[in-house]
């Protein structure tokens, strides 16, 4: 069993920096992918960003590609997402997602390749 843990949303106002952060705890992450994904108020969840055991490749959502940056420590069991130049739009609940099932490429870009989800930290921007 793996707990991914969440910490770094809050508020902030458009045009500013998060760092949020995904601590894994209970299993080693290190050789397996990694995923970030968000739900704003009324929709549905959707895929941010997501990265390689390795670190080596990196997926991103159109709408945050140039803004955000997916990286991870493995020897601190641990994910990141830098979010920059935040807007309004990204006002949302921020979940780190775990691929123990070896999934490559772009199948990374969708939640049925995640075996493991954190309960979220919460992102508003206002504007």
């Amino acid at each position: 069993q793996v707990q991914l843990v969440e910490s770094g949303g809050g508020l902030v106002q458009a045009g500013g920096s998060l760092r949020l952060s995904c601590a894994a705890s209970g299993r080693t992450i290190s050789t397996y992918a990694m995923g970030w994904f968000r739900q704003a108020p009324g929709k549905e969840r959707e895929f941010v960003a997501a990265i390689s055991w390795a670190g080596r490749s990196t997926y991103y959502a159109d709408s945050v590609k140039g803004r955000f940056t997916i990286s991870r420590d493995n020897a601190k069991n641990t994910v990141y997402l830098q979010m920059n130049s935040l807007k309004p739009e990204d006002t949302a609940v921020y979940y780190c997602a775990a691929d123990f099932m070896g999934n490559v490429g772009s199948r990374l870009t969708g939640q049925g390749a995640y075996e493991y989800w954190g309960q979220g930290t919460h992102v508003t921007v206002s504007s």
